[in-house]
């Protein structure tokens, strides 16, 4: 009989391309999967793997055993899914990732309230990019996945995958104390031209929206300074190095250097969990789902003078429970 661990190994290395990919997504050393793919060949009478330069590439054989072992693994994972959903009982574990921002400001008291309910439920997170998690959750190497697009730049999720809408989080404009305009109650964004910005690194989600949403108020974006995490950006702009635009999810110490003004039309990114369309049955999602709904803080949980944007919560057809998302 084959072994689903040895499976699971030749299929990573089919998906990732290489032994060191396969070890790192599936977090074991590229030693362990050379392992189980030495005893599937046994297993098999086989030959699954051959040298290629200075790497392994997998073998026509090994080719159609993987095609198998994509089918076999989702067969398993319905299965668990079923198992999991006719016990009712939130057990297991489960895989979770979460972009930056949302595993520094709302994984931590979501992931605590999950276990204090929940004490047989091993939660494992990963702090990841959103189109890795994408990739990551369709491929079943996560379970769940937390991520993140604004409402002028959409992310598309792929057939097979659900969402469920989490929060709508609120960005301002992030300013010098000294700047002619940090003593208003809001600015329209096309007042702020001829600024220097200060963004995230290009290829990133986050700097892509701030190029888009610059130049739809006719701003062509100059840049200073790249840094990805937001409590840098807002510190180089205390430092008198540029402006920024950073959401308040996550936002904790604000230096006295810095102004933060809401801008019109308010930046708002959506927040949402996404999973497996065929593990929606698992109690273990459908808790971690409802628990983040509920930690979820609103958009004006970091007080901003002139603001009065309120909570978005979830649609109606989304309270009732968990839903397919639009690809």
């Amino acid at each position: 009989m084959l072994d689903l661990h040895r499976l699971k190994a030749l299929h990573a290395v089919s998906v990732y391309g290489s032994v060191g990919a396969a070890a790192e997504a599936l977090m074991v050393t590229p030693s362990a999967i050379s392992q189980q793919i030495a005893k599937l060949e046994r297993e098999t009478g086989a030959r699954l793997m051959e040298r290629s330069g200075r790497g392994v590439k997998l073998t026509d054989a090994a080719g159609l055993l993987a095609e198998h072992a994509e089918r076999i693994l989702a067969l398993v994972e319905t299965a668990e899914a079923d198992f999991e959903a006719l016990r009712g009982a939130v057990v297991g574990r489960l895989v979770m990732a979460a972009f930056p921002t949302a595993a520094r400001g709302l994984l931590p008291g979501a992931l605590s309230e999950l276990k204090q309910r929940h004490p047989d439920l091993d939660l494992v997170l990963h702090e990841r990019e959103p189109e890795r998690q994408i990739r990551e959750v369709s491929r079943g190497e996560l379970d769940l996945a937390i991520v993140q697009d604004w409402l002028n730049r959409p992310m598309a999720i792929p057939e097979g995958l659900s969402r469920a809408s989490l929060l709508d989080d609120v960005a301002d404009v992030v300013l010098p104390a000294s700047h002619p305009l940090a003593g208003r109650r809001e600015i329209d964004l096309a007042e702020l031209h001829g600024e220097r910005w200060i963004s995230s690194s290009p290829g990133t989600v986050c700097h892509d929206w701030l190029v888009f949403t610059l130049r739809t108020a006719s701003l062509e974006p100059e840049f200073s300074c790249m840094a990805d995490e937001y409590p840098t950006q807002t510190a180089l702009v205390a430092a008198g190095h540029g402006c920024a635009i950073v959401p308040r999810l996550g936002r904790d110490h604000v230096p006295a250097q810095v102004a933060i003004v809401p801008i019109r039309p308010r930046p708002t990114r959506r927040i949402y969990a996404v999973w497996r369309t065929d593990a929606a049955r698992r109690p273990a999602i459908r808790a971690a789902v409802e628990v983040l709904r509920q930690m979820a803080p609103p958009p004006g949980l970091v007080p901003v003078s002139g603001d009065s944007g309120q909570a978005a919560g979830p649609s109606p057809a989304e309270a009732g429970g968990l839903h397919p998302a639009a690809s």
